[in-house]
Parts: structure tokens; C-alpha cells; sequence
């Protein structure tokens, strides 16, 4: 029966991330088609290609923090099984309306609403012991979720709390970095010296601090090749920070040349960006969403081991999965990145027409100009939030920074009506997922 169960949540889990793709595919390319760089069907080939290449870019820090929303120790099948049914409902739902609501906040909201009535069904509101020993405590069922673990060694911290955190954040974040970069370019497009200064000291402050970031071989645990150079070169952290590098470099020498171009001149250089700006988001959406799913499906498998009695050894290749713990050891089966990544690219060349038509109108007209902007921002966004192990809506990213690109022409450019309405479609997802999720929960008692 568990085991049945496993199957059954491995495969909704996988067309939740087909749902995702879909449902998101607006993120990154709904600018590069309203502004014509791209028709509809190259777009969305365009998007789910950088989505699949996102697999050899991405590490899995937000795969561990989204597997480690509930405690796999009190939880059992039916609430993972409960939560990606509820995530899949409500993801259908906003798509169905034409809402860009968070596909990563659903299936956060619907896993810790369903550990949440798991907890309250078992335990009811009284305490109950657990642990051994020197660690046994007393715990509460709203200790079944984890609402906030400090960093370690003075990292960022993790948690649901930290998620929701981010509704406000990750928007925000994207809004001022494109509006930053929007008022950058627009500075760069006069005949002034200063704006070209402060555009050769950012490429120089970036080389540095992508430098700063870099792994070399002596510290690389599983060098891909023989090769030193190419074992730096080719590591998954390495490549995310080289990729940082060379979007702000190359915007940075457009912004150099920028005042000596003619309007056709600009227009054009600015629609051959956009293709690099929406390629750069469309692998930060693959990479973030991507590994959510994969979190998901490491629970599942970690709580099958422990629910079914089965000794880690005895297990085939294919479920040998070891959540990160103190001693820092981690394992993920190769087919579960690559059926994500698999996924959601297919997904994405689903398309999502009613998104992307409010993702590329409704919120303010966008031009090249403001694509470029919007993309890149949402993109470097994305890479630093990652970096952190934040798993962080790309809707909102991406909402943010288009809403922060129409900031920089006037306050009224921006279709606040429709703004409001994201900002409570955003605000509800968590809790109306959580109590979905709960519902199925006690439906699946009756039943499983």
C-alpha cells in the first residue's frame, strides 16, 4: 500500500511540475512576446529549452528547504499525497482564471496545511512526546511544521515563515532592482561621461565579487573532469555565478554604447537582449520551480523509507534518497532532477495564453526596453534568492520587476486595479492551499 501511495504521489507530483511549467510559462516570456521579438511558439521553445538546461546550472538548496517543510519524522503518505492534490487544484484553478498566482507558495501552503491536520488528527491540541533519551520534548501540532530554523555557521535562515516572507520581498526585490536598472540605462542613453564611470566600476565590482564567489578545484567535492580548468568551469556554482557576470556585463557594454546609437539602432540591440534577458529568467524559473517538486518527491521517498520498516541499504539505486542532515550528507537519484527539469520544460511548451496576456498588458505596456529590464532583474534575482536556498515565487519576481519598470515613466503607468488583484490572489494562495489540502487530508482518512 505504501508503496503504491509513493508511485501515485511521484506522478502527480511530476504533473504538478508539467502544471507548473504551463501555468508559468508567462513569467519569461510574456514580455518578448508583447513586444514582438518572438511569436507565441518560439517563445515558449525558447523558455522551456533554458528550463531543461537549468539541470546542470542548479544545485538543490531549495529542494532541500521545500522537503523540509514538515517534519518527515510525524508525517505520513497521505499528507504529501494531500498536498500536491490540493497544489494541482488550485494551480488549475488560477490558470483557469488567468490569475498569475504562485505555483511554489501552492504546494508549500498545501504540504504544511496537510502536516498540520495530520498532526491535529493524531495528537489532537494536547502535547505529545517526542524524541529519545536527552532529546526527548514535548511538541504541539503545530511544531509538525517547520516555521523557522536559523542559518547555520551564520547563513540565511529557512523556513515558512521565511517563504511568506518573501510574498513581500521577492516582489519588492525584483520592483527595485528593475527600476535601478531602468533608471542605469536611461542615464547610459545621454552623452555624459559620469554614466559611462559608473558603468565601468560595476563591471569592475562585479568581476570582483563573481570572482569572490567562485569554487576552484581544491574545494570542488566531485570534480567532473580530469581537467582542473574545466572542472571550475563546469561546476554547477560556478556556472550560476559566471552566468551573473556575464548578464550585467552585457548590459553593462549596451550601456556604453547606448548614447551613440540612433533609435532603430537601440530598438534593435534591445530586442536581440531581450532573448538573452528571457533566456537568463527562463533558467532561473526551471532551476527555483524545478526543485520543488524535487523536494517534494525526496520527502515522499524519505517518509516511505521510514514508514515502511525498510533499511536504507535494502533499497534499490532508484529510491536512494538521504535528506541533508548535520553531518552534511545528501542524496538525490539522477532520475528525479532529471524527470523536474523534464517536466516542466514540457509544460512550458504548453504555453498559458490567458497568463501571459495579463503578464504582458494588463500590468503596464511594455516596450524592448522594459522587457529587458523586467528580465534581467527578475533573473538576478532569482540567482541570488536560490543562492540563499529561498525558494521565491517567480511570479512575483517577475510581477515586481514589470511593475518596477513602469514606475520609472510615472506612478499612473502602472494598472494598480489589477496590481491589487494579484496582491490578494498572492496573499490567499498559502492559506486557501493549506486548507484545501486539509480538507483531502481528512477526505483520504476515511478512505486509505
Amino acid at each position: 500500500m505504501d508503496f503504491t501511495l509513493l508511485i501515485v504521489i511521484i506522478v502527480l507530483a511530476l504533473i504538478f511540475d508539467y502544471i507548473n511549467g504551463f501555468h508559468d510559462a508567462a513569467n519569461a516570456i510574456a514580455t518578448v512576446v508583447a513586444t514582438k521579438v518572438l511569436s507565441p511558439f518560439q517563445a515558449v521553445v525558447w523558455a522551456a529549452f533554458f528550463n531543461f538546461l537549468a539541470y546542470w546550472v542548479f544545485g538543490f538548496g531549495v529542494a532541500d528547504t521545500v522537503a523540509k517543510t514538515a517534519n518527515t519524522l510525524e508525517i505520513d503518505l497521505v499528507v504529501i499525497l494531500a498536498g500536491v492534490i490540493a497544489a494541482i487544484i488550485w494551480n488549475l484553478f488560477t490558470w483557469w482564471q488567468g490569475i498569475p498566482s504562485s505555483s511554489s507558495h501552492t504546494l508549500i501552503g498545501g504540504f504544511a496545511g496537510a502536516a498540520i491536520a495530520h498532526a491535529l488528527a493524531v495528537h489532537g491540541f494536547s502535547g505529545y512526546t517526542v524524541g529519545a533519551g536527552a532529546d526527548m520534548h514535548t511538541a504541539y501540532w503545530y511544531d509538525t511544521v517547520n516555521w523557522y530554523t536559523p542559518g547555520k555557521d551564520g547563513g540565511f535562515p529557512s523556513g515558512v515563515l521565511v517563504i511568506i516572507a518573501f510574498i513581500v520581498l521577492a516582489p519588492l526585490l525584483g520592483a527595485l532592482m528593475s527600476y535601478l536598472i531602468s533608471i542605469w540605462l536611461l542615464n547610459a542613453s545621454k552623452k555624459s561621461i559620469y554614466p559611462k564611470i559608473f558603468t565601468v566600476c560595476l563591471m569592475l565590482l562585479t568581476i570582483w565579487f563573481v570572482e569572490s564567489q567562485m569554487v576552484y578545484y581544491a574545494d570542488i567535492k566531485k570534480p567532473r573532469f580530469d581537467s582542473h580548468f574545466w572542472s571550475v568551469v563546469f561546476e554547477s556554482h560556478n556556472i550560476k555565478w559566471f552566468l551573473v557576470a556575464f548578464i550585467i556585463l552585457t548590459v553593462s557594454g549596451f550601456g556604453l554604447l547606448f548614447s551613440s546609437l540612433n533609435l532603430h539602432q537601440s530598438t534593435a540591440w534591445l530586442k536581440k537582449m531581450q532573448l538573452l534577458s528571457s533566456a537568463a529568467f527562463s533558467l532561473g524559473h526551471g532551476g527555483n520551480d524545478s526543485q520543488k517538486v524535487m523536494g517534494i518527491i525526496a520527502a515522499a521517498v524519505t517518509v516511505y523509507i521510514q514508514t515502511s520498516g525498510l533499511s536504507q541499504e535494502s533499497l534499490p539505486d532508484w529510491l536512494d534518497v538521504v535528506l541533508p542532515n548535520d553531518e552534511g550528507v545528501f542524496k538525490m537519484p539522477e532520475w528525479i532532477p532529471l524527470a523536474c527539469y523534464s517536466a516542466i520544460a514540457a509544460g512550458t511548451l504548453s504555453g498559458g495564453w490567458k497568463i501571459v496576456k495579463t503578464m504582458g498588458s494588463k500590468i503596464t505596456k511594455v516596450t524592448s526596453f522594459e522587457g529587458v529590464a523586467a528580465e534581467t532583474a527578475g533573473a538576478l534575482t532569482l540567482y541570488f534568492t536560490e543562492h540563499f536556498k529561498v525558494p521565491v515565487s517567480t511570479t512575483h519576481t517577475i510581477t515586481g520587476s514589470i511593475i518596477g519598470v513602469g514606475l520609472t515613466k510615472r506612478v499612473s503607468a502602472v494598472r494598480w486595479g489589477m496590481t491589487v488583484s494579484l496582491i490578494w490572489a498572492w496573499v490567499l494562495t498559502i492559506p486557501i492551499s493549506a486548507i484545501l489540502a486539509a480538507i483531502i487530508y481528512y477526505m483520504f482518512r476515511i478512505f486509505i
